[in-house]
């Protein structure tokens, strides 16, 4: 293997070295098989066109040009965008997808699913930092250089993963490859070199390369020197982090289970926001369970597991605000808002929680409102979100739900419409906190929240008309893959586009809430789950779920259930048929209000069980493409497919193309230095390559015994460098050409190919060795504009020159 192929070989590893740091990002590691061959495939190409040999230029096109087309082939037609042209399938879709990707990033939290477009992400990136290793380090021959597009892939990677027990890995395994690389390129310069300095290399070792490589031999100074400098500082770089104290707090921290936290009196809830593992776990494949519970409730399918709220909205996303915790107490203080008149009526109810090995949150999960907790381990509580916070254990970790046993007694609340409609204003202190929007809010968010209201005489009827708004007759559809969006305007396009997941519902209810004056936030947790026969529940990821929660004097924080998806349960209270809700509804609530009960289950009776999982069995049907007929495909789809099919089978053809026209040229010009060029030409792509230092008589008889002529074939070679030597010697005027000159040439080529075997023949004939003339031809094209250039510009740097040098010189030592 020659030198350049073995750094095209140790530029490519250590591309998929560093790659392997970003294998904690996602939840698998089967991408980088993927990356791995698609690489091998892209290094193959650049060697080839090294070969050739084709321009830098030409050889870096040629690597993005195969590598593209590989990755629309392998991804193309995966993001679904509904097209049926190649365009659509290659371009739209593909970009489609890479949009996707990015979107996906944003949304899953760290590992997240290895979607098609995360994939993508993935491929593609180490697909561009292994060419620019290949272009550094083999093209340009500078590997040095090389460790730059290397340092960026692995510091995206870590910093994104944000460390932990095998970051130590994957930089060693980085390290390793860079250094691998480094030594493939001084072993290739010192074997051009020749002998270095030092010792002379033992028996049995080529002096020309300099190395020692042979049995028994010792490497030569250098070599040595090289190798320990890069071992002790692979070593350094390892050890010293280990020896230096950890810089805690602020950007530098290592990130735990959670986001913060303190431990002791004083300690407080930083913020956290987990709605972007919320929208990974309502899109993952699989259904696993993370809490098994019982209940003695006379109501379970609406007992919701809440985690926490999120009570701020700062203009960019909601989440929690940063409060005091306090220890566990016995017995929880009452609930806020909640008067005696709804307390009393409600039910005391008692569950028994297991969580999952596999459920590592901090927020422990539990009924609303909770009245005391029963756990092992160490828990603090805030008391205005009414959540229960894992403590801090010790350096970034943290106490977690993770296999927990508890039992939490909680409040079964009833409140009705008529004391919900007759609550008193709140207080000035929860309404000034619980309304604040952000300034940059987009009118039309309060807009739509008064039309849609218009004629309220409280905020009870307004509550059921934002919840009916979404839910029923706004015309939105539920579908968990649209992006969850951050800052003030995810609300506006939400309410343009009319289509999203429960994160989408809360946060435009709560936002329209607080905009219309009444309390609001955003709770996050788990739907009641799917009770199983032995009386258990279970609950699992497909369950996350997120919803307003609004506030009443008297009754306190009220959930509502804006979200139009199946399997959802409106609280009796917030039901649109309450008497206090109906006199001041608009027109088309009260035939709304009729079909909302029973509609999931008239739609459920058609619908799969998969798509009940999903919930898309109670949202709106989506209409149909109108564009699509039953005529079959257009005229356009069909002349797209046809170009591309042309273009498929034209691209592998344009050599012998090439080769064909300009056979047919030379031969029409009848002209015998035309015609011997071209028998020179088709012998180079039959593999026997020219000479131009042999006279025509020689190259003749050279191209007979190398090409195995039949005797035919051969006297028409002779002929044709007979009539080469009287066209170079004979007087002027004397006539070298003949009639036959162009049949001879063709004699020739048909025996030359005769003699080939059926693959050789195909490789002279598809892709012809001649064809690099191509390439010689635009180098030289090139050197001429760029001395053409050089020329015109030669008076402008002569004068220039001749300019400083009439500048007198700085005197320096004077003073």
């Amino acid at each position: 293997m020659s030198g350049r192929a073995k750094l095209t070989v140790f530029a490519a590893l250590a591309t998929l070295l560093t790659a392997w740091s970003l294998a904690p990002l996602v939840e698998s590691a089967a991408w980088l098989l993927q990356a791995a061959l698609l690489l091998a495939v892209q290094s193959a190409v650049g060697a080839g066109a090294r070969r050739v040999p084709l321009a830098r230029p030409l050889t870096v096109a040629a690597q993005v040009l195969v590598s593209l087309l590989v990755l629309a082939v392998l991804f193309g037609g995966k993001a679904g965008v509904g097209g049926s042209g190649l365009l659509d399938y290659l371009v739209s879709d593909f970009g489609a997808l890479y949009g996707q990707g990015v979107q996906d990033v944003s949304e899953f939290a760290i590992p997240a699913p290895l979607t098609d477009g995360i994939r993508l992400l993935l491929v593609s990136g180490v697909l561009l930092i292994g060419l620019l290793v290949d272009v550094l380090a083999v093209t340009a021959r500078t590997a040095a250089a090389a460790g730059l597009p290397l340092l960026a892939l692995y510091s995206v990677a870590a910093g994104l993963s944000g460390g932990g027990e095998a970051s130590w890995v994957s930089f060693l395994l980085a390290g390793s490859g860079y250094l691998m690389l480094l030594l493939a390129e001084g072993r290739d310069r010192l074997a051009q070199w020749g002998r270095v300095f030092g010792s002379a290399p033992r028996e049995g070792v080529s002096a020309a390369s300099g190395l020692g490589a042979g049995a028994g031999a010792r490497a030569t100074a250098p070599v040595r020197t090289g190798r320990r400098i890069g071992a002790v500082a692979l070593g350094l770089a390892l050890a010293v982090p280990a020896a230096l104290p950890a810089l805690g707090g602020g950007m530098l921290g290592a990130r735990g289970d959670g986001d913060g936290g303190g431990s002791g009196p004083g300690g407080t809830i930083s913020a956290v926001n987990p709605l972007v593992s919320l929208q990974s776990s309502l899109n993952a494949q699989d259904n696993r369970v993370v809490l098994k519970y019982r209940t003695n409730s006379p109501q379970q399918g609406e007992q919701y597991l809440r985690i926490l709220a999120l009570d701020e909205f700062n203009g960019v996303k909601w989440e929690a605000s940063g409060r005091a915790l306090t220890d566990v107490p016995e017995r929880l203080p009452n609930p806020p808002g909640l008067g005696n008149p709804v307390r009393l009526s409600s039910t005391e109810v008692t569950t028994s929680v297991s969580a999952a090995d596999t459920y590592s949150q901090r927020y422990l999960p539990m009924p609303y409102p909770a009245t005391s907790v029963q756990i092992q381990g160490k828990w603090r509580f805030e008391p205005a979100g009414r959540t229960l916070v894992g403590d801090q254990l010790g350096r970034d970790r943290f106490q977690n739900a993770q296999g927990a046993l508890y039992t939490v007694t909680s409040l079964l609340l009833r409140p009705t419409a008529q004391q919900l409609a007759a609550a008193p204003a709140p207080e000035q202190a929860v309404r000034a906190e619980y309304t604040k929007l952000p300034d940059n809010l987009p009118p039309v968010v309060g807009e739509t929240a008064r039309q849609v209201t218009q004629g309220s005489k409280d905020d009870y009827t307004r509550a059921v008309r934002l919840q009916d708004y979404f839910a029923v007759n706004g015309g939105f559809r539920y579908n968990t893959k649209t992006a969850s969006g951050t800052g003030p305007q995810a609300v506006a396009r939400f309410l343009a586009d009319k289509e999203g997941f429960c994160v989408h519902f809360a946060f435009s209810m709560a936002s329209m809430s607080r905009s219309l004056g009444i309390p609001a936030r955003v709770a996050v947790g788990f739907t009641p789950g799917e009770k199983q026969s032995d009386g258990s529940v279970n609950v699992s990821m497909r369950d996350a779920h997120a919803w307003p929660e609004l506030y009443f004097e008297g009754v306190g924080w009220t959930r509502f259930e804006p979200t139009p998806r199946s399997g959802l349960n409106v609280p009796e209270y917030a039901r649109p048929q309450a008497p206090a809700a109906q006199p001041s509804a608009p027109a088309p609530l009260p035939s709304q209000n009729t079909a909302q009960p029973s509609a999931a289950p008239t739609r459920a009776e058609d619908c799969p069980p998969e798509l009940k999982k999903l919930g898309e069995c109670g949202g709106p049907v989506l209409k149909e493409n109108a564009s699509g007929g039953d005529g079959g495909p257009s005229a356009t789809t069909v002349l797209g497919w046809a170009a591309a099919v042309s273009a498929v089978l034209g691209i592998p053809l344009l050599p012998m193309l090439w080769r064909g026209r300009l056979r047919a040229r030379r031969l029409a010009a009848r002209r015998v230095p035309e015609a011997w060029r071209e028998l020179g030409d088709t012998a180079w792509d039959a593999g026997v390559p020219p000479d131009e230092a042999l006279s025509p008589r020689r190259a003749a008889g050279r191209v007979v015994v190398l090409g195995r002529l039949e005797p035919d074939a051969a006297a028409a070679v002779h002929r044709v460098a007979s009539a080469v030597e009287r066209d170079l010697y004979a007087p002027p005027g004397a006539g070298s050409a003949y009639p036959e000159l162009a049949d001879d040439v063709l004699l020739a080529r048909a025996g030359l190919l005769a003699g080939l075997g059926r693959v050789a023949r195909l490789r002279a004939l598809l892709l012809p060795r001649s064809a690099v003339r191509v390439s010689w031809a635009v180098s030289a094209r090139w050197a001429a504009l760029s001395a053409a250039a050089s020329a015109r510009t030669a008076p402008a740097r002569l004068a220039a020159a001749r300019l400083r040098t009439r500048l007198p010189l700085p005197l320096r030592g004077r003073g």
